[in-house]
């Protein structure tokens, strides 16, 4: 069967809701039921432009968004089956649009004069320079790496999706007349205050990836890494024969615990405080893992990494759930007396991220408790000219592709008003 046959089976299987919940599940609310109604009929070009209306990312989204969680997640389907199969078929599109070089616009708008920089490659800084350069802006992406992509090229591992096809995709971003500027990092090469000077507005999305800490003693000591930091760094050990702990349950300690394990640790742990149902991870990413011989040690919190100049072990304890007042899930307390160590070499922290205090701080933009970058319903910062998204951000809502997506495509859209556009 041709991989065509397979997505009409899969277009056929949907039933065209005219309410659409598949699309207020999406966090980009591209108008689901809509391309699949055209895929259906063979019409995967206009299905292509019509995702257009509300994402630049289709071909990428549709490989790494949390499906489950999201599009799939709201589909009727599932009730008494299994949901439509949404992000394959929007993969197949994307792909399609690469495979026969359709744009992302056909004609490129006039010029506007305007001029906006956007630092930060990822998919909030790519969402937000195509939606400007559709409407005539002038648009430089000021990036740090050699390479723009974000997450996609340094976060998400090789495995999990292809690079070229990420090259292909901001390709087409490209085509729009984005100006790029690589190796160009904030607070290093140049301010702020340089991007207000000479444009008209900025856009801050160069996300947030120092990872955090559980504040355990010996957490200083070598061989204790950020998980965020090891994917970003694309770092490689000696892990032939070694034993690994991987302290999350998120996507990242999913591609930190596969990708260590790729690399030839012998033992991989993954360690969390609650119960498997609770994993915030993907539930595919959890599966891969386990069928790759990551171990999970559910309900076990960290309380000592042991070691004088590099980790020899790590000593946890188990936890029970207890639902606590004004909770909305359960929380993991420590059993008393129920410490026990394991031998280890490395330990990956996986808990979450934070943006880099000192680029935040050298901003002079205002920020929470957090270090996040406050920003208003417009998306703009305490800066009138400079609008943020992403992680940085206190945007409404973060954490995945799509949700990054659409914070740059919301900054766009308020950027425009706010150049009068």
């Amino acid at each position: 069967m041709s991989e065509n046959d397979v997505i009409k089976q899969k277009t056929d299987y949907c039933l065209n809701c005219p309410t659409k919940p598949c699309s207020n599940g999406c966090p980009l609310g591209n108008d689901t039921a809509g391309f699949i109604k055209l895929a259906k009929e063979q019409k995967f070009y206009e299905a292509y432009k019509l995702l257009c209306n509300t994402t630049v990312l289709s071909s990428l989204c549709g490989l790494v968004c949390p499906h489950s969680k999201q599009c799939e997640g709201n589909c009727v389907r599932r009730f008494k089956s299994s949901p439509v199969e949404i992000g394959d078929i929007e993969a197949y599109i994307g792909k399609l649009a690469i495979q026969n070089d359709w744009k992302i616009l056909d004609n490129l708008v006039k010029s506007t004069g305007k001029s906006v920089a956007i630092v930060g490659g990822g998919p909030a800084g790519l969402t937000c320079a195509a939606f400007l350069a559709k409407a005539g802006v002038n648009v430089t992406i000021f990036e740090k790496h050699d390479e723009l992509g974000g997450l996609f090229v340094y976060g998400i591992p090789d495995f999990r999706l292809n690079k070229n096809l990420v090259k292909d995709t901001i390709s087409k971003i490209i085509e729009l007349g984005v100006n790029v500027k690589l190796n160009m990092e904030l607070g290093k090469d140049f301010s702020l205050n340089v991007l207000t000077d000479n444009f008209d507005a900025v856009f801050l999305s160069f996300g947030a990836n120092i990872h955090c800490k559980m504040n355990v003693d010996g957490e200083e000591t070598y061989g204790v890494f950020g998980g965020n930091e090891y994917l970003e760094n694309k770092t490689r050990l000696e892990l032939n024969g070694k034993t690994v702990i991987v302290c999350g349950g998120g996507n990242v300690a999913m591609d930190v615990s596969r990708t260590l394990k790729k690399q030839g640790a012998e033992k991989v742990f993954v360690v969390y405080r609650r119960s498997e149902k609770e994993m915030p991870a993907e539930l595919n990413e959890i599966a891969e893992a386990k069928n790759e011989g990551v171990e999970f040690l559910f309900q076990n919190n960290i309380v000592k990494i042991i070691g004088e100049t590099k980790v020899e072990a790590v000593e946890l304890i188990k936890t029970e759930l207890i639902q606590k007042e004004g909770d909305t899930r359960l929380s993991p307390v420590n059993i008393s007396g129920s410490n026990y160590t394991i031998l280890t070499d490395y330990v990956f922290m996986a808990l979450g991220s934070k943006p880099e205090e000192k680029i935040i701080l050298e901003s002079g933009l205002e920020t929470n408790k957090y270090g996040n970058i406050v920003i208003d319903e417009n998306c703009r910062t305490s800066n009138p000219k400079v609008f943020a998204g992403g992680d940085i951000s206190t945007y409404k809502k973060t954490g995945t592709v799509a949700w990054a997506a659409r914070s740059g495509r919301d900054a766009s859209l308020n950027i425009l008003k706010f150049l009068g556009i």
